[in-house]
């Protein structure tokens, strides 16, 4: 798994609205571009960076470039993110707990005689 282009590839909101419109099914080039105020160039080289990552692939018929969603990299960012979220929660949870034992301990130092 490359992870980093994923995320990279995740970061921007005109490839995640690429990646939207692809989950639908596949699409031309120039269709995915036409709503987008931006330049066709601009667009490819948004979906080159989505090709990096693995999440688009590009077939070639004729003229037309005609793109699809691969999903296994999203699936596989997802399972990376979804497996440190339950650690960090977890240690999150544990200091939690640390702090309001400490905060007990203060609390009741403080009302003793």
């Amino acid at each position: 798994m490359d992870l980093d282009n994923t995320l990279i590839a995740l970061a921007d909101a005109t490839r995640r609205e690429i990646l939207h419109r692809l989950s639908a099914g596949e699409a031309r080039v120039t269709e995915l571009a036409a709503p987008f105020a931006i330049s066709l160039n601009s667009v490819s080289k948004h979906i080159r960076l989505l090709e990096r990552a693995g999440l688009v692939t590009r077939r070639i018929a004729g003229r037309e470039h005609i793109l699809t969603f691969n999903r296994p990299p999203l699936d596989e960012a997802a399972a990376w993110i979804e497996a440190h979220r339950k650690s960090w929660s977890a240690r999150l949870e544990a200091l939690e707990t640390a702090l309001r034992a400490q905060d007990a301990l203060m609390r009741n130092k403080k009302e003793s005689p």
